[in-house]
């Protein structure tokens, strides 16, 4: 649970960088304005970059388990008829 709040929340906060970079984006009057648009892209590449790093590590030592799709991509096909006995 803890995992998913952190997840959640750093996705909250990259959003709201984005927006506050798109806001000193339209109102472009001046040099502090462009300032503050790089430093809000700044902040959100750095926290994607943590978020990925901290979802690697997580799944790296098995805090994250893989299920749905790419659960079964290693697993060898097994056919009905080979798995009843004769």
């Amino acid at each position: 649970m803890i995992l998913q709040s952190i997840v959640i929340v750093t996705f909250i906060l990259i959003i709201i960088s984005l927006g506050s970079a798109l806001f000193h984006l339209i109102n472009h009057k001046s040099e502090e304005q462009s300032k503050k648009t790089v430093k809000s892209l700044t902040f959100r590449i750095t926290l994607s970059l943590i978020l990925f790093v901290f979802i690697f590590i997580a799944f790296a030592t098995g805090l994250i388990k893989p299920h749905g799709i790419g659960l079964n991509i290693n697993r060898p096909h097994v056919t009905p008829a080979e798995t009843t006995n004769p």
